[in-house]
């Protein structure tokens, strides 16, 4: 009785102790391999998910990609006769594809998602790696089509003289640049004429500048005195062809260096003389546009951004006078978007121009008079945001646009489309419910396909009526059935206040599939934190990367933080001249927000990780709130903005430089650093200099701290593939379950393709 009494004691304790490591382990082996067949098992059990529509110009037929049992189908919709088909015969399409490309193509598997169509729409041409492919809807006959580069107009030494020709309007004279200078000579050649004679090496006119006017009667161009033109070293260490490495070089310019000036000239035929604008309305240009004429040549316009980007104009040259003025003003007290909230539209050759400003607080659209550059009237108000423009009708003087924030209490980053007239009446909404839209128009705007969804509301296509916003048909409505029996359950989004106490930060939580609310979860935040978007996904996917990461025992979310875009100017404005601050405050509360809501999420052991901005973002967390997170993952990062591209940082922490940016600086912070890291860096990543990750290591170690490195041989910006991806998992598994991943050089090695050993 005794001896039986204590084996029932002894098998209850074991029962307690080993219960939840059996069935509720976390980082292990199997929880690896259900997190890389995540993806492939969720997006195979959704069918009929529709990818954006494209119309055919010129009819009222669209196409579309949709997912299907075993793959994806392209589609064809009339939206006259409702009639839906397959585009083409898959089945002969990847046999000829196979043939042509020597590869095993499948047919609900071609390796293209969208593509163009060619010869009278009897063919189609589409790009896979390298190789652009087009293949005859007759015949199936595939073939590889020589891709040409357009040289275009590039600021700067790119833009060398050259000699070829840009044919007038009227087809009889021919503008070049020969010798540094502007020329002309008679279509058939028999009169040359030496236009500008100021030229030189360092002050060239651009050839990609050159504009003719409509009547031929008249050129516009710029002369360039070039600038410094900053040039990256690179060693690619391990190239695939060669034993030895590579050494190249790539133009990068970084905030602070000397830029281009670029000085439009007019020139006037009848005369063959020329008028050096006088550049008082733009004296210190970041970047000038392109010279474009009025279609009855009275005039040349291009858009001025001044260095600092807080003054933005358009600018007007008379071909008569070549004096310049001011069409419009922007001067902002932080900094004008012009990489996201900048839309002009010119109506009637500019008699009015429509413009997008946050002038009020908010980004909204204005209908401007050229003559005095003052407001006639404001066409959109209201304390929500102007997300685009897709269509302006000038006979029906209406505006067809995209915004987000109208409804009070819904997700304020939900696009919604509307149409309104230019005098700012007649707000008519074309899409409707609790949903993210995206809205494509047919040509002539009679028609639009919607596509509605939310991350945990499976999308629908329908077209519809532009005349109404009426229902015509349902294209497709997607089913996830198999998806939820697969185990998929849909990311939660959660609310809370921003510093201010009034402003909700939005965001979403992914939990494992095999989540129990019984357990404490260590909590992962994904971090994107530029000023230029938002980021936090507001429609339905079957996968999001984040939810392999959660497969391992984590709960992993995603915020967007004060700082970023699409909500007020004010809200935005966080950011400016404090990219350090990467809504940090905001994002802490809505963590512990979450914490105090759900017992489980265990907010003493948060990681982050990021790429890119992102990567800076991370591990600003460890140097900046080491006492919120704990571990960081940081890819590629811009650590120190000095270092990054010019025109997204001096953007956001403005010119002349000044010590916002060593504030802001993981390098010049790495001496703060508490918690556990892991860097990473492709040596060939030509977004961001790697330098700027190796100058965050020199400093790490002259602070004698303790951190890993990753330098990632060939690769450019790139967080490392699967491989970067398993080491992402194991330094989490590691530092924040507590337990060690498992021993990835135990079992069959995998052969070196490279080596060929």
């Amino acid at each position: 009785m005794r001896h039986s009494f204590r084996n029932r004691v002894v098998t209850l304790f074991v029962t307690l102790i080993l219960l939840p490591t059996s069935i509720y382990a976390q980082g292990t082996k199997a929880d690896y391999e259900r997190a890389q067949n995540l993806r492939k098992q969720f997006e195979g059990a959704v069918v009929n998910v529709a990818g954006r529509a494209t119309w055919i110009e010129g009819t009222h037929t669209f196409w579309y990609r949709r997912s299907s049992r075993g793959g994806n189908e392209f589609m064809l919709f009339n939206a006259e006769t409702m009639a839906k088909s397959r585009l083409f015969d898959h089945d002969k399409l990847a046999a000829g594809l196979s043939s042509a490309a020597g590869e095993n193509y499948k047919p609900l598997e071609l390796p293209f998602a969208t593509f163009t169509f060619v010869n009278n729409a009897n063919a189609i041409q589409f790009v896979v790696g390298d190789n652009t492919w087009r293949c005859d809807l007759g015949s199936y006959l595939c073939t590889r089509v020589e891709r040409r580069g357009d040289p275009g107009f590039v600021s700067g030494q790119q833009n060398r003289p050259t000699d070829q020709p840009k044919l007038s309007p009227d087809g009889k004279w021919e503008a070049y640049i020969k010798n540094y200078n502007l020329f002309i000579r008679s279509k058939d050649k028999k009169e040359d004429v030496e236009l500008s004679w100021d030229g030189s090496e360092n002050n060239f006119y651009a050839f990609g500048s050159i504009a003719w006017s409509p009547d031929s009667k008249s050129i516009a161009a710029y002369r360039v005195r070039p600038g410094y033109h900053r040039k990256i070293q690179y060693i690619q260490s391990s190239p695939t062809d060669q034993l030895q490495p590579k050494y190249s070089t790539i133009e990068y310019a970084k905030p602070g260096d000397t830029l281009d000036i670029e000085q439009p000239v007019l020139f006037q035929l009848a005369t063959r003389q020329a008028n050096v604008v006088d550049n008082s309305l733009f004296p210190n240009a970041y970047e000038i546009s392109n010279p474009v004429w009025r279609k009855d040549s009275r005039a040349f316009t291009f858009e001025y951004n001044q260095r600092g980007h807080q003054v933005f104009r358009v600018v007007e040259v008379n071909a008569t006078t070549g004096k310049a003025r001011a069409l419009l003003s922007e001067e902002a007290k932080t900094f004008f978007c012009y990489s996201g909230k900048k839309y002009r539209y010119d109506v009637q050759d500019g008699k009015e121009i429509i413009w997008m400003s946050e002038r009020d607080g908010w980004n909204h659209l204005y209908l401007i008079d050229p003559e005095t550059g003052k407001v006639k009237n404001q066409i959109t108000k209201g304390n929500w945001v102007v997300r685009g423009v897709e269509k302006v009708d000038e006979q029906t003087r209406q505006v067809w646009f995209r915004a987000s924030g109208m409804y009070r209490g819904k997700d304020p980053y939900f696009n919604h489309y509307y149409r309104i007239n230019f005098d700012g009446t007649g707000l008519t909404p074309l899409t409707d419910g609790d949903a993210n839209h995206v809205v494509t128009f047919s040509s002539d705007m009679k028609y639009y396909v919607d596509t509605a969804s939310r991350i945990d509301l499976p999308p629908i296509a329908q077209l519809k009526s532009t005349s109404d916003g009426k229902l015509i048909q349902e294209v497709e409505k997607a089913d996830i059935q198999d998806l939820i029996k697969a185990g998929w359950r849909a990311p939660e989004v959660f609310t809370s206040l921003a510093r201010d106490g009034k402003t909700d930060i939005w965001g979403i939580i992914i939990r494992p599939s095999n989540f129990n609310p019984s357990k404490k979860y260590p909590v992962i935040e994904y971090i994107y934190a530029g000023p230029q978007d938002s980021f936090v996904p507001k429609s339905f996917s079957a996968y999001y990367a984040m939810q392999a990461q959660a497969e391992l025992g984590f709960i992993v979310v995603q915020v967007d933080g004060m700082g970023t875009s699409n909500r007020s100017k004010a809200f935005h404005d966080v950011a400016w001249k404090n990219l350090g601050d990467a809504g940090f405050p905001d994002r802490i509360l809505w963590h512990k927000a979450i914490a105090a809501k759900y017992p489980y999420y265990d907010i003493s052991r948060v990681g982050i990780y990021g790429h890119s901005a992102g990567g800076q973002n991370a591990l600003g967390a460890l140097l900046f709130h080491p006492e919120f997170y704990k571990a960081c993952v940081s890819s590629c990062g811009c650590h120190d903005n000095r270092m990054d591209k010019i025109w997204w940082d001096e953007q956001w922490l403005g010119w002349p430089l000044g010590t916002e940016y060593a504030n802001s600086s993981n390098v010049d912070n790495a001496w703060r650093l508490q918690g556990d890291l892991l860097l990473s860096v492709g040596e060939m990543d030509q977004n961001v200099d790697p330098a700027s990750t190796m100058q965050v290591v020199n400093a790490l170690i002259k602070a004698n701290k303790t951190f890993e490195f990753i330098m990632l041989p060939g690769q450019g910006h790139s967080p490392g593939g699967e491989y970067g991806e398993r080491k992402r998992f194991d330094f989490f598994v590691h530092h924040l379950l507590h337990v060690e991943p498992p021993d990835w050089n135990k079992g069959e090695p995998k052969k070196d393709a490279s080596s060929g050993n």
